[in-house]
Formats: structure tokens, sequence, C-alpha cells
């Protein structure tokens, strides 16, 4: 499990962005990595329109998609990176969480994070995203306090048997959950983000921290952030080493070398989990690929 682990050798996993993708592109994907005990773990996004290229083209829905995959698999750790806390009613969340928890034999890392909010200024594609699909867009204030009251609902829902919860946004009477995910307590929970009210959450309450990094944020800015994130941890008494430090890159096909130097700086920059995302199209064999090209030469390199 990644959170008993923060001090070990770097970990991998996979990232396969379901858009402009048909479900047997990613399939693939995933059954390929599944057998390649190099990678720890596969995981999706969570929006319902496309971000980049032709506004019509493919989108599958992450939940329903990653519940598929789990019963196609049977070793990868699996999850959303991150789940759109906005999308889904908290109860429900927690609903369709444990039910891919359970197909997946106790597989589910609980990845989460804010989802859209209105911004200031900047592009904001959550805005074309949550109007089609009747979502209301939040202030970040209260995203944020949606966030946290989701992470007490998802809690009480793997260690409880029946509960009521009185929210600022959600009221729930008699909330059953049956059945209860696999493990006691529920899945590892990833929360994804770099703000600073954010990283007081994740010091709260992360198993995991995930962060963008290449080429979207250097590692210097990574470093400066999981300052904070100490910071925040030292102002409630928690020790920072409880919470594994995780980023996200996006693999460079054809200069797989660059991909290597980004996975070196991340480690040197306390990151000891590693997503590689994959670009589309997938070339044939991909998952080896990764092995082959960016998971083994790090690692004898470094032994």
């Amino acid at each position: 499990m990644l959170i008993d682990a923060p001090h070990r050798a770097l970990r991998f996993g996979v990232k396969t962005t379901p858009m402009h993708l048909a479900y047997d592109d990613i399939l693939r994907v995933w059954e390929e990595a599944d057998e390649l005990p190099e990678l720890d773990d596969a995981w999706l996004w969570d929006h319902l329109m496309p971000l980049a290229g032709p506004p019509g083209g493919a989108v599958l829905e992450g939940w329903t998609l990653l519940a598929a995959l789990a019963a196609r698999t049977t070793r990868l750790r699996l999850g959303l990176l991150v789940t759109s806390n906005m999308l889904r009613a908290p109860a429900h969340l927690g609903k369709i969480a444990t039910t891919v928890d359970v197909i997946s034999k106790g597989r589910l890392i609980m990845g989460l994070g804010v989802g859209g909010t209105r911004q200031p200024d900047g592009p904001n594609p959550a805005v074309a995203e949550y109007a089609a699909y009747g979502l209301p867009l939040p202030s970040p204030g209260e995203g944020l306090a949606r966030l946290t009251e989701t992470i007490t609902i998802l809690r009480r829902m793997w260690t409880e048997e029946v509960f009521d919860h009185d929210g600022p946004f959600t009221t729930l009477r008699g909330t059953r959950n049956g059945p209860g995910p696999v493990r006691p307590g529920g899945p590892p929970l990833l929360l994804g983000g770099w703000g600073d009210r954010t990283l007081r959450i994740i010091a709260e309450h992360a198993d995991i921290w995930n962060v963008p990094g290449p080429p979207h944020n250097g590692t210097d800015w990574i470093a400066e952030r999981a300052r904070v994130l100490d910071a925040h941890c030292a102002a409630i008494g928690r020790d920072p080493a409880e919470i594994t430090r995780s980023a996200q890159i996006i693999v460079d096909y054809a200069d797989p070398a660059a991909t290597r130097a980004h996975v070196r700086a991340l480690a040197a920059a306390g990151i000891r989990h590693v997503v590689l995302a994959l670009p589309r199209p997938y070339p044939d064999k991909a998952a080896r690929w990764l092995v082959d090209e960016i998971v083994t030469p790090v690692r004898e390199n470094d032994a």
C-alpha cells in the first residue's frame, strides 16, 4: 500500500485520460499494466466533456469506466486522479466508491479534489462543462467547505453502520452503506490540490497528496508547496511523513530521457509516487514502454 511505505523506493502508476479514446484503447493499456509488477496502480480522470481537441469528442464517465476496468484487472491499485467533488452528492459518491472497492476486492484508492470553482480571471473549462450538465459552479471557499464535508461523510460511511449528518450543504438521515469497503476504515484517501487552504485540508485528512508535475509545474514549485504542507502538518501536530507525496507527469514518447530526468528531479524533491500519464493515441504495448523506458532505467540508475 502506498501509505505504508512513504520512504521506500519510488512507486509508479499509469494514467489513461479517457478523452477522444475508445474503451478498448484504455482497456488494453490497463490489462497490459496489470501484468507488469513494476507498475503499482492505474488512474483515470473525472470530466464529462473534452478539455482539449474537438469539443464533441468522446469522453467516458470516470467512475462507470473505473468499475468496468476493476472487473477486468486483478492486481493494480486504481482510482480517479482525481474525483471532482462537485459532480456527485457526497453519500452517493460514497456508495459508488464502495461498490468499486468491492468489485476490485479492495484495490481502490479514493482520489478526490475540490472540482470546478468560479475563478476571477483566465480560462476556466469548468464553466462550459458545468453549464452543460446543469451543475452549480461554487466559489473557491464553498468548494473547499464542500470537500471537507464530503470527506467527513465518506469516513462515516466506511466506519459506521448507520448515521445521521447535519452539515452546511448536506442533510442525511439513517444512512447505511452495505456492503462496506473491503478494508477496515475504507480505501486510502488521496487528495489533489496545491492552494494554501487546500493543503491545510490535505494535512488534516489525506493519506496521499497528489499534485501535477511537469510539464504543468516544475519541481521547485512542488518543493515549495510541499514545505507549505509540512507547515500545516506541524501546526496541527501531524507527522508529515504520514502523507505519501505523489505527482503526475505527462510522458514524452519522443524523449524518454527528458521524462526520466523529470522523475529523478521529483524524487529529489521528496516525491515517492509518480503517475505517468500517457498522451493519446496510445502506442502498441504502451505500458511495457513505460516500464522499459522510464521505470526500469530510473530504478537501475538509483540502485
